[in-house]
């Protein structure tokens, strides 16, 4: 009987995908921001950062750029828990040091541990079709690729259903925002996700990674709906960076603002890992480009997104 793969995952999405089309066992070890789904706790944590990091946005973009800088990722692997871990299988990417711990951190450490042996599975998504393939992809990894093979189509097909809901109606312009310090517009998957929820992406095409406007850049838009999402922030945390807006936004000028059509949302949770839970990440965009009509959406997601006035407060998204 062959034994059951022991698996490594070093990004939070990898490990979603990993529960996903795997066994709950079979996770050995995992990346520090690793959170989800419930139970991946009790796996032992492989990677840190280099450095502490500010906890002001401004002041994180400014430290990680420094780091970039200096040729290093922004993530390290632990040698002796990873030694421990003993995995045949390491679940990682490519697509972006800031997230997780570089590929070729990844190799450089288990060629010092004398793993060549480990089977290494680099995720590299830009669009949601890359993000469904990783599924695959992972599912091929663990043997599992009938189980990852139905997963992908669901996920897929629950994508298509819910952009068929918003076919007939008007598509207003959606302006995502994936950091505030300085502000960046979200990017690769983000313009799939605003199209299917019947809305059109401002600024940034499927693929493209997410670029930095000032006020001046920003000011020439005047989005229907506004999405703040940063990446690695959940409600709390965003909350105490919501009076940056004033300054760093046209907002006393903007349309979203005054009809009252800006959303924050679980950035850490949805939208910016490129796994599983972009599926729920759609419902909540739909919620927030077309509330009216996918209020069943509102229902379900009203905990990880708020409504936010003209004075910066939050409400429910149900309110008005």
């Amino acid at each position: 009987m062959t034994e059951p793969p022991r698996v490594a995952s070093l990004l939070p999405s990898a490990t979603e995908i990993v529960r996903l089309v795997g066994d709950a066992e079979w996770l050995v070890g995992r990346s520090h921001e690793c959170d989800f789904p419930s139970g991946v706790e009790s796996a032992p944590v492989l990677t840190r950062p280099r450095r502490a990091l500010p906890r002001a946005s401004g002041a994180i973009d400014r430290a990680v750029r420094e780091i970039v800088e200096d040729a290093l990722a922004v993530y390290e692997v632990d040698l002796e828990e990873l030694r421990a871990a003993r995995p045949d299988v390491v679940v990682t990417q490519d697509l972006c040091d800031v997230c997780a711990v570089s590929l070729d951190d990844v190799t450089a450490a288990l060629r010092e541990l004398a793993r060549e042996n480990v089977h290494v599975c680099s995720l590299s998504p830009n669009r949601l079709q890359d993000v469904w393939d990783d599924v695959r992809r992972v599912g091929r990894a663990l043997g599992r690729e009938d189980v990852a093979q139905a997963a992908a189509l669901e996920l897929e097909e629950r994508c298509i259903a819910i952009a068929a809901r918003s076919v007939e109606l008007s598509r207003p312009s959606v302006l995502t925002i994936e950091w505030l310090d300085p502000v960046m517009i979200g990017g690769t998957w983000m313009p799939e996700l605003v199209r299917l929820s019947g809305g059109e992406a401002l600024v940034t095409t499927p693929g493209q990674h997410a670029p930095t406007l000032d006020l001046e850049a920003l000011q020439k838009l005047d989005p229907d709906v506004v999405l703040i999402k940063p990446c690695g922030f959940d409600l709390d945390r965003t909350s105490e960076e919501l009076p940056l807006l004033e300054r760093l936004l046209p907002w006393s000028s903007w349309r979203a603002v005054a009809e009252e059509r800006v959303y924050v949302a679980d950035g850490n949770a949805f939208f910016n890992r490129p796994g599983p839970r972009l599926v729920e990440s759609l419902e909540i965009l739909a919620a927030a480009v077309h509330p009216e009509h996918f209020a069943d959406f509102t229902e379900k997601h009203a905990g990880s997104f708020r409504r936010l006035k003209p004075d910066l407060g939050l409400v429910d998204p149900q309110s008005r």
